[in-house]
């Protein structure tokens, strides 16, 4: 658009300047096919005067010749009015571009307008989004780090259950064992309590 604008401004002055040179020449023209005009016609006027008085019988001064229309003077106003035509239609046809160059223009800065606005929006809505899936990956990754916490405390304590798994199933036997004397030294001491003799305590042992 900015483009457009600049060579809108460049055309606009170069059919100012072509206007204003086309409408110079008409002038100059114009004021010059006038003197012409009114030049010849008076040598007509003179030259129809000097007719008439020869026609009524007086003889015409000598080294003037009879009236004739001045082929010259037709031939070089006929050329000037020409040239006159000439830039009259030249200033015509570029008004008619100028006119159709500035209609071009506004169409394109109306099209280019609905385009930026659409562009705008889609912008806007496409912003909008991007926000919400920037806002929804945030949470997930919050959600993902709280996850990942949960999980190292579950296995931190998956760990340390399996530790004292290992550690009861390692020495389970030695501990039943040990339970089992403790039972046996247990019933040993309640027979002994009980008036069991001394003899069958040491037999047992």
């Amino acid at each position: 658009m900015k483009r457009a604008g600049e060579d809108r401004e460049k055309a606009n002055k170069e059919f100012q300047t072509v206007v204003a040179d086309q409408r110079a020449t008409q002038k100059l023209l114009a004021a010059s096919l006038n003197i012409l005009k009114g030049f010849y016609e008076k040598a007509a006027l003179v030259q129809k005067t000097q007719a008439t008085k020869q026609l009524s019988g007086q003889a015409p001064p000598p080294g003037f010749k009879s009236y004739e229309k001045n082929e010259k003077s037709g031939g070089v106003m006929g050329m000037m009015q020409g040239i006159i035509d000439d830039a009259k239609a030249l200033e015509a046809e570029a008004i008619r571009a100028e006119e159709d160059s500035q209609k071009d223009y506004e169409e394109f800065v109306k099209e280019s307008n609905i385009s930026i606005d659409a562009k705008t929006k889609q912008i806007i809505s496409l912003s909008d989004a991007k926000a919400k899936a920037e806002g929804e990956k945030v949470e997930a990754e919050t959600e993902h780090e709280a996850v990942m916490g949960e999980l190292e405390t579950l296995s931190n304590e998956n760990a340390d259950l399996h530790k004292s798994c290992d550690f009861t199933l390692k020495n389970f036997e030695l501990r039943q064992t040990a339970r089992g004397d403790e039972i046996e030294a247990l019933k040993q001491a309640l027979a002994t309590f009980s008036g069991a003799s001394f003899s069958a305590f040491l037999q047992k042992l």
